[in-house]
């Protein structure tokens, strides 16, 4: 497999670009013609960090790359323009497996509005994918950052937490015991739910609907759940300059979380509030526009909004037990 041949063919399977994009991939960079406000992210993928390819095909890797990126998109409310993508080939990835890989992220791409603009191929030691996406809004104040939680506010999370930590759980004993997916590791014999879990860790999803209603409808901050509600929720804290108080009670935990956590030895809550990766999306909003952003979250037919707490004066973040006890704040740390 030659790099040109292998470009050429991905080529041949990249779709149109949208109206924003005078020239897509073929030349020595892309031409787009954006319009007001728009918001870049850079996320990268490793084989053996955020991935694995003994229990991932090509598609679910592609598919999960994009999407990521997607959800930081998501959590600025915006609308997803282009992506720009880096593939690094490792020698035992054949040409179908690159094709194969692209075709999911191009699918993924065109569900979600987004335009696979272009990108780079090279020789890696690991598949490695980097990926660069830009969103866009009509105006720079349509965009919501982490800095404008304000005391009074209300916080709430999309969808449910704690299920990626959980599938990831699944998918170590099933690589130890190399038993079949889903197939009641630990004992937990609902075979559907622990789909769903690994699921949740194999092909996230990225709230982009969600994201654009909670900024049309006042959200002050925003962040996505990437590395896990305690992590995730002290970012707003430092970028706001307020505190953030979260009832653990009020968690919507994934159903299943709980029995997978107890089996493997993990505290629920902890598991769920620091597990990461579920791509949910923290946001403030005044307490007045809570409603109105729930029900535009559930008509976005994507998922539903929980109230969870409560913006304070101060700084840092607690998350309360129901009991008055403290669960300590924490997540997922890549260098750590």
């Amino acid at each position: 497999m030659g790099e040109f041949e292998l470009i050429e063919r991905i080529r041949r399977h990249l779709p149109q670009p949208d109206a924003r994009v005078r020239l897509g991939s073929g030349d020595d960079a892309a031409i787009s013609v954006p319009g007001g406000a728009t918001a870049t992210s850079v996320d990268a993928l490793i084989d053996g960090v955020h991935f694995k390819r003994e229990w991932s095909s090509p598609a679910q890797i592609g598919a999960k790359a994009l999407a990521v990126s997607l959800s930081d998109l998501a959590a600025m409310g915006a609308e997803p323009g282009e992506a720009y993508v880096v593939l690094g080939v490792p020698p035992d990835l054949d040409e179908d497996d690159c094709i194969e890989l692209l075709d999911r992220m191009a699918t993924l791409a065109a569900q979600t509005g987004a335009t696979l603009a272009g990108g780079d191929v090279t020789r890696a030691p690991v598949l490695t994918l980097a990926v660069t996406v830009v969103g866009h809004a009509a105006d720079p104040g349509d965009l919501v950052t982490r800095a404008g939680a304000r005391p009074s506010d209300v916080l709430a999370v999309t969808g449910e937490l704690g299920g990626a930590a959980a599938g990831l759980l699944l998918l170590e004993n099933q690589a130890e015991q190399d038993v079949p997916q889903v197939s009641g590791p630990y004992g937990y014999s609902t075979r559907g739910t622990s789909s769903a879990l690994v699921g949740r860790q194999l092909q996230p999803r990225a709230r982009l609907g969600a994201g654009r209603a909670l900024a049309a409808t006042g959200a002050t901050a925003m962040i996505d759940l990437s590395d896990g509600l305690g992590g995730d929720a002290g970012h707003v804290a430092a970028a706001s300059g307020v505190g953030l108080r979260i009832e653990a009670g009020a968690l919507p935990i994934e159903a299943g979380v709980a029995e997978i956590a107890v089996a493997a030895g993990h505290d629920p809550l902890s598991l769920a509030t620091a597990g990461g990766e579920d791509y949910e999306l923290l946001a403030a909003l005044p307490p007045d526009r809570f409603d109105a952003a729930a029900a535009a979250v559930k008509g976005t037919g994507e998922t539903r909004l929980t109230r969870i707490g409560a913006v304070v004066a101060g700084e840092g973040v607690e998350i309360r037990l129901p009991d008055g006890g403290l669960l300590p704040p924490s997540g997922f740390d890549q260098l750590g």
